[in-house]
């Protein structure tokens, strides 16, 4: 099995240096910080990250790839994967006292750290999970079990998107349509010319779950959509399900925390999800669980993994859910400190996160002469970029065959989107590549794309018959 990657010396004395470790050298526990107080934003003028630290932060990467696909798996700092991995040794030098006395005050300064980026109302509202998904099957395993006990009536709707991301359309068939709810798809336009298009197709499939009598229970919506990647209105959505009786809204924001604004007072949601290890910088995997106060005192609401602290309360249960590691939870406050070194903090990297992806989606639209996924507002940190049409991305398995090219010829990692033509369409733009931009990306890593791309054109490549 690989090792964890040696983080760069220079990298990691300079952030100890900056920070006193968190960890005693005996192992023994710290005294938790004092976060009541909200994550200050480092002045300017002092100790801004400079751009060879970046470099230097994230030199762990293979150099030989243009990595324009962060919205997939994300990326960790090498100052933070160092500092998981003294909590990895905290643990194995001494795992009595690491579960008795660490990891419950740890893991709570971390929800306290997640409390305050997301503006919640109380701590007992955050609740740390592995992913995203994790997440939702919570969020459904609820829904399940008020289906199966009556409380439900067969019959009742849960409305999502029909472009939820793939593992959260499966659980909502493994709890939701087994349980006897039916499940409404809003299917949304792409490309999309404006929010007002999926205004009014959610306002229509709502209307659909009420007929009859019947009643939306759930509607699961997406903050950002993966594939294909656009900003979803949410806080209008949540608005409408608020005027037509839906009884509670989950939202799911993978690309959450770190890519968009993400505040639970303003969004109003009775459930938010997001991953922390894909635009906030974690170390695979940790995300989080909003459940607003009222919700959060269900007795049905359960981690799905039933460990000994079953009953005490969902943020306890998923504090422990068996041996494992918690690594990658303990790190939030470090990494609160990492982005803190950046100008504007989490605010400033979403701007220029956003800024660079439009310029350099525009840049490939313009250079292959297509067209974006979306207006440039309606895309956060990534973007959807419409590829030429005489490449003959015809299907999903062309999709696959380009991508897999691009990475094998080319060192371009970057996901590919078909997208069916439209009856009547003539020579439409049917493949779409999701770039991502995140700290790490220089231009070069996009203009070596156009000129593969470009290179694929010119030797007359279509993937309709290519049959690798």
């Amino acid at each position: 099995m690989a090792s964890l990657p040696s983080p760069p010396d220079e990298a990691t004395a300079a952030y100890l240096h900056r920070h006193p470790k968190r960890l005693s050298s005996n192992g023994a526990a710290e005294p938790a910080s004092d976060f009541s107080k909200k994550p200050r934003v480092c002045p300017q003028s002092l100790n801004l990250i400079s751009p060879s630290e970046v470099e230097s932060e994230f030199s762990h990467h293979d150099p030989t790839f243009a990595r324009i696909n962060n919205g997939s798996f994300g990326c960790c700092p090498a100052s933070i994967l160092a500092l998981q991995r003294e909590w990895q040794l905290r643990f194995l030098r001494q795992p009595d006292r690491f579960y008795f006395d660490d990891l419950k005050p740890n893991i709570a300064e971390s929800r306290a750290v997640i409390k305050r980026l997301i503006n919640a109302d109380h701590v007992n509202e955050i609740s740390i999970v592995d992913n995203a998904t994790t997440a939702a099957a919570i969020v459904l395993q609820q829904t399940a079990w008020a289906f199966r006990e009556g409380r439900f009536q067969r019959g009742d709707a849960v409305v999502m998107l029909h472009y939820a991301y793939g593992s959260v359309k499966k659980s909502v068939e493994a709890y939701v349509t087994r349980a006897g709810g039916q499940v409404i798809e809003v299917q949304l336009p792409f490309p999309v010319v404006s929010a007002d298009e999926i205004v009014g197709r959610f306002r229509n499939a709502l209307e659909t779950g009420k007929a009859n009598g019947r009643r939306v229970r759930l509607a699961l919506i997406d903050h950002v959509t993966s594939m294909p990647s656009v900003v979803i209105p949410i806080k209008e959505l949540v608005k409408i399900c608020r005027e037509e009786g839906v009884d509670q809204v989950f939202v799911d924001a993978a690309h959450g925390i770190g890519c968009v604004d993400v505040d639970m007072k303003e969004i109003g949601a009775d459930f938010y999800t997001s991953n922390l290890h894909k635009w906030f910088f974690a170390p695979p995997s940790v995300a989080f669980l909003y459940c607003k106060k009222s919700n959060n005192d269900s007795p049905d609401l359960h981690h799905p993994v039933v460990s000994s602290e079953y009953g005490n309360g969902l943020a306890i249960e998923s504090a422990w859910v068996g041996t494992r590691d918690y690594s990658a939870q303990l790190v939030v406050p470090s990494i609160s400190e990492f982005i803190n070194r950046f100008e504007g903090g989490i605010d400033g990297i979403k701007k220029r996160n956003h800024e660079a992806v439009v310029e350099m989606g525009l840049m490939l639209s313009k250079a292959w002469g297509t067209q974006l996924g979306c207006p440039p507002e309606m895309c956060a940190s990534m973007i959807m970029v419409g590829l030429p049409s005489c490449l003959g991305v015809t299907s999903d398995s062309d999709a696959l065959k380009l991508r897999t090219l691009l990475r094998e010829r080319f060192s371009i990692e970057v996901p590919i989107y078909f997208c069916p033509p439209k009856d009547g369409e003539i020579d439409p733009i049917t493949g779409y590549a999701r770039i991502s931009h995140q700290i790490y990306n220089k231009p070069d890593d996009y203009y070596r794309f156009r000129d593969a791309i470009n290179e694929l054109v010119r030797d007359g490549i279509r993937f309709t018959y290519l049959t690798k």
